[in-house]
């Protein structure tokens, strides 16, 4: 099955592949890297738009882009229209993005209970004042604004179907659906039959995310729900050649990518220079040692080795320990198809604001904006 271009106002992705920021992961050299496997859109991990538009120093250092980085694109956390109509500005105007997505799909307890992440899209109002802000700033500039969600708070509070409808009205170009809900956050199996759901709900662009550990994944999501595209998060942690297969798969061509451990060595490498690159060796090593478990999950390598990774801040220090490694044994393929990354357990409760469930419409409703937050959908 071969899948067309995703158009997002002016910009177009091809393939319909969108990396999802994911907080400490997905900064300049990790872009870097998976766009060196295969096209597609990759988002700049989240930002806060009270810390851009305050000038926060923490903030500014976010917003760094590889010298190949063609088409950038941010994602912004915010809970006031004010602050992500100002911080859209400033992307559009003083960093030449070409793309901005708001992010509204955070589980994390210390975003809810105050109202943001994937807890404000119960504010209908709030959530319209938003996406008006954004667009409106965005539009001198011709950048599409999309806006990324889960399928509500819990069952029994469900807020996508709304949240489609308020993108559309608001002018934005796509909606992306993690199909979860908050209280699930990474637990379970994703709902993509809500994804379906919201396809027929609304005229714009729907992407899928959820549940997308190989390329062959990506098809049957499009397949089962007409989304028109994916969005990929979790599915690419220490796997960066993802986004070749995706990009094959959705071209109509069979391949999926075995790498040996040679060639993996070879990726993890290359993950440390780029991001040495971008930071300086030591703090790059440093950087680089999260990643370490996600590029050996199944492969041998001793406790010891793998414990003497995770310790590296210098190059010359990865040289030496992957050389230990054996660069013929073949890809652990009982590992295709698992999830990778985060999961936990579903939440009894979801910590938001007192009353915050008792109106659905928010519009007179005012969040205290933090200047940072750590955050992903």
């Amino acid at each position: 099955m071969t899948r067309g271009p995703l158009d997002l106002g002016s910009l177009q992705v091809d393939p319909p592949v969108v990396l999802a920021p994911m907080a400490g992961v997905t900064n300049a050299a990790f872009r870097r890297l998976c766009a060196e496997h295969g096209a597609g859109l990759y988002v700049c991990e989240m930002i806060t738009s009270r810390g851009l538009v305050e000038r926060d120093p923490t903030t500014h250092r976010m917003l760094v882009f590889d010298d190949a980085e063609q088409v950038r694109s941010v994602q912004l956390y915010g809970t006031d229209p004010h602050y992500v109509g100002r911080a859209t500005e400033i992307l559009c105007a003083e960093y030449g993005v070409a793309h901005v997505d708001l992010n509204f799909g955070c589980p994390v307890p210390k975003v809810t209970r105050k109202g943001g992440g994937g807890a404000l899209p119960w504010k209908r109002g709030l959530l319209a004042q938003i996406l008006e802000a954004a667009v409106a700033a965005a539009a001198p500039y011709d950048v599409p604004v999309t806006m990324k969600t889960r399928k509500g708070i819990d069952e029994d509070h469900l807020t996508h179907l709304d949240a489609g409808r308020i993108a559309q009205e608001s002018g934005c170009a796509a909606i992306a659906l993690h199909g979860r809900t908050v209280a699930q956050a990474y637990s379970g199996a994703a709902d993509w039959d809500a994804i379906a759901e919201l396809v027929d709900h609304v005229d714009i662009p729907v992407l899928g995310n959820g549940d997308i550990w190989e390329a062959a994944d990506a098809l049957r999501m499009v397949d089962r729900t007409g989304a028109a595209g994916v969005v990929i998060g979790r599915g690419c942690l220490g796997r960066p050649w993802l986004f070749r297969d995706l990009a094959a798969a959705f071209a109509g061509e069979e391949v999926t990518t075995l790498p040996t451990l040679g060639e993996v060595s070879t990726m993890m490498r290359r993950h440390a220079e780029l991001l040495s690159e971008h930071m300086g060796e030591e703090r790059g090593c440093k950087e680089f040692r999260k990643h370490v478990t996600w590029y050996l999950k199944g492969f041998p390598a001793g406790g010891e080795l793998r414990h003497r990774l995770a310790k590296i801040d210098r190059l010359t220090d990865l040289d030496a320990l992957i050389a230990d490694l054996d660069p013929a044994h073949p890809f652990p393929e009982q590992e295709l198809g698992k999830p990778r990354g985060r999961q936990g357990s579903p939440r009894k409760r979801v910590v938001v604001p007192e009353g915050w469930l008792d109106d659905a419409d928010g519009r007179d409703c005012h969040l205290t904006e933090e200047l940072t937050e750590t955050t992903g959908g």
